[in-house]
């Protein structure tokens, strides 16, 4: 399975990148975004302006999340989270909550993180991270 990170998603809805054209080739019951994920694009796409670009982009994202699979952020979840935090934080290089719970989702469901940001990501012990931006 592939958990799209966020940057991965707005590639997608800016049709930027090879995003698009690596998800044509992946089979859909493979694609998921974490409930996080899902959270920073809502959040972004209200506080876009013009309101017109805006609703595009929000009718494509509701297009593309009605296809794929919403991974939650479960117990699980949240004890990946944590020990990816302390992981990370004992070694002096800690990353944000919001991809720390993006992470720890991932991880907690044995998904590949699909993300342009490989270098903070790339850093969690145990975390397959891809990049289909290039």
């Amino acid at each position: 399975m592939f958990a799209l990170d966020t940057n991965t998603v707005s590639f997608l809805l800016r049709g930027e990148g090879r995003v698009a054209e690596r998800l044509i080739e992946t089979d859909p019951a493979k694609v998921a975004i974490p409930t996080v994920v899902l959270h920073e694009l809502r959040y972004g796409l209200l506080r876009m302006s013009p309101a017109a670009a805006a609703a595009r982009r929000r009718e494509h994202l509701e297009q593309f999340i009605g296809c794929i699979t919403i991974l939650p952020l479960d117990e699980r979840s949240a004890a990946e989270a944590a020990a990816i935090r302390v992981e990370l934080e004992r070694l002096g290089t800690p990353i944000g909550p919001f991809d720390v719970l993006i992470a720890g989702t991932a991880r907690a469901h044995g998904a590949t993180l699909v993300t342009h940001n490989t270098r903070e990501f790339g850093r969690i012990e145990g975390l397959v991270v891809e990049d289909w931006y290039s």
